[in-house]
């Protein structure tokens, strides 16, 4: 694994000091002194270029100034001021999981859907602890040698196939579907670009976290950043609230029944949603309009009719573009999901940070998704076998070291999430991942989360689309009558 800082934000003017050799003595490059400049913005009737100036001519000042202010004070929006990128390799598929769930992030990863693997994987220290690192890498190396027969026999596909599809497509269809029997060791890397306040509680959080390559990623990336900002990143030990809660919670609620079914005939279900949320938003778009109070909006909203209704509506949304994101009322509406979904679904679903996503551990009992590429292409029964296999392994690892136990499942392998979001973010799910270019596994989920939530607040979803449907959906719902 290796963590390293990539580049930060620092003073314009810092960087001419350094270019012309005229910076202060002992001042290196650091993005303290903008953060240390912008936290005296309120209290101090200096112009904000001239306390940029201030915060450069005395760095460690400036740090005082920060510890004082984001620590003692309570005022930690000011530790956001300062941005870190961030180069991380070599971490497997299931510590990624940890690192992609900060939603004040950004992250671009390494897919597997787009190219060809070699089979690295990281083995976990629990492992090699408990004796089975031999068991383990006969495992995943097992895994990583169908997913290349796999791939080749969709490559194949073409000789043995009349669909006619071009071989860019059934390239991208075997390293897509192929990947499914991946393990979640494999390795990967990505970039991140956060705020010393995220990154702050990353760490923190990675302290108390069951798995020692996550606490192991903490400890490095807190390496990584602590020289160049050490007035802004400072509680970075476990807590009892992050690390004991979880066995707390476990421990109070008792073992209560849990039966799981393999076949979900609806693997995604609509738990909640926003009484009369068409009836929400459209009174929050009057309100907009009016300065009325939201009460007596939704008031004149229940008396009109049902096409008044969706008169209201079309105007709010008529000159929406594929690119547009609807009005922030539509936020006024939530819908809460529960969803079974493979680790190659979760892997795109925890991308949309601005939902509340809540998963549970990856569980065997729920079956594992097999594209349908694979059954074309009569691999299903050594894919299912193999994941037989790793089923077996995995209750061995369990009974010895269980945190890590999931590090031997697949991109196969289910888990269940909960998923709450508002009606604005459900429509960039439905752009993004109805698209036709979208991966067909979340496209199926994302799919059934519009259908449902359509069902009950119809109106406010009635432009709810892929990217590629949309001209033609917001054509044929304008002209309707």
């Amino acid at each position: 694994m290796d963590v390293i800082l990539a580049g930060f934000n620092i003073d314009r003017e810092a960087l001419r000091e350094l270019e012309t050799g005229s910076a202060p003595a002992g001042s290196g490059p650091t993005p303290e002194t903008v953060s240390a400049a912008y936290a005296r913005i309120s209290r101090n009737p200096r112009p904000v270029n001239e306390l940029r100036r201030i915060a450069r001519g005395d760095v460690e000042k400036a740090r005082r100034s920060n510890r004082n202010i984001v620590f003692d004070m309570g005022h930690n929006s000011i530790a956001e001021h300062a941005v870190f990128n961030i180069d991380i390799l070599g971490v497997s598929r299931l510590a990624v999981e940890f690192i992609e769930g900060f939603r004040l992030a950004s992250y671009t990863e390494k897919s597997q859907r787009y190219i060809r693997l070699d089979g690295d994987f990281v083995v976990p220290a629990e492992i090699g602890d408990a004796g089975l690192a031999d068991l383990f890498m006969e495992t995943v190396n097992a895994q990583n040698a169908l997913y290349h027969e796999l791939l080749q026999a969709v490559l194949d596909l073409p000789a043995n196939d009349s669909t006619g599809d071009p071989p860019s497509f059934i390239e991208s269809a075997a390293k897509e579907d192929a990947r499914y029997i991946l393990s979640l060791a494999t390795e990967s890397q990505l970039g991140m670009t956060a705020n010393a306040r995220t990154l702050e509680l990353m760490i923190r959080r990675a302290a108390a976290h069951p798995l020692a390559e996550v606490r192991e990623f903490g400890r490095r990336l807190y390496d990584a950043v602590r020289e160049v900002a050490p007035s802004l990143i400072k509680y970075t030990d476990a807590t009892a609230f992050d690390r004991d809660t979880p066995a707390a919670l476990k421990e109070a609620l008792g073992k209560l029944p849990d039966p799981e079914q393999a076949d979900d005939p609806d693997p995604v279900v609509l738990v909640h949603a926003t009484p009369e949320g068409d009836d929400m938003i459209l009174a929050s778009l009057m309100q907009r309009v009016s300065g009325r109070p939201l009460a007596n909006c939704l008031d004149d909203i229940r008396r009109l009719s049902p096409a008044e209704k969706e008169t209201l509506m079309k105007t709010a949304c008529a000159r929406m573009e594929s690119y547009d994101t609807p009005l922030r009322e539509f936020e006024t509406a939530d819908l809460v999901f529960e969803a079974v979904v493979s680790a190659s679904c979760f892997a795109q679903m925890k991308r949309h940070r601005m939902a509340t996503i809540i998963s549970r551990d990856y569980d065997p009992s729920l079956g594992a998704t097999v594209p349908k590429t694979i059954i074309n292409v009569g691999m299903e029964k050594p894919f299912r076998a193999a994941i037989r296999r790793t089923n077996d392994v995995y209750e061995r690892i369990r009974e010895i070291a269980p945190r890590a136990a999931a590090y031997i499942l697949t991109n196969a392998h289910r888990r269940r999430v909960l998923v709450k979001m508002n009606v604005r973010e459900l429509y960039h799910v439905s752009r993004l991942r109805e698209d036709r270019h979208a991966q067909w596994d979340i496209r199926h989920t994302a799919r059934r989360m519009v259908e449902l939530a359509r069902n009950v607040m119809p109106l406010s979803l009635m432009f709810a689309c892929g990217k590629d449907a949309f001209q033609e959906m917001k054509r044929n719902r304008l002209e309707e009558k």
